[in-house]
């Protein structure tokens, strides 16, 4: 089913927290999220602040690796460089999730480096 407005509008407030380290486009303490959906964790290119751990996780980013490391980065990827405690909320990480397949998926405005 596809994300209602309500949703998405709800996921873009929740990226507000995120915004400190990412931003869909261009690197900031944390990795670009644009090209996010298929990549390889650990693989932004440009992007060399990755830990040891995460760059050997082995992650390829979807819906499914997404809720389970947005829940909780720590236990998911133990050593992550992630210093954020996660979206424990399942409403709210299904809304985060759904609004950056919206801005980050092909014709959107990111352009993938």
């Amino acid at each position: 089913m596809a994300p209602d407005a309500a949703q998405l509008a709800r996921g873009q407030q929740i990226y507000a927290r995120c915004a400190g380290c990412h931003a869909i486009e261009g690197h900031r303490t944390g990795p670009q999220h644009c090209g996010l959906f298929g990549r390889r964790a650990g693989t932004a290119p440009g992007f060399d602040g990755y830990s040891p751990a995460m760059k050997a996780s082995g992650i390829v980013w979807d819906e499914r690796t997404l809720q389970r490391f947005l829940k909780d980065p720590p236990a998911t990827v133990p050593g992550t460089s992630m210093g954020y405690a996660g979206v424990k909320d399942d409403g709210e990480r299904a809304a985060l999730i759904a609004w950056l397949r919206q801005a980050t998926q092909p014709g959107s405005a990111c352009t993938p480096r």
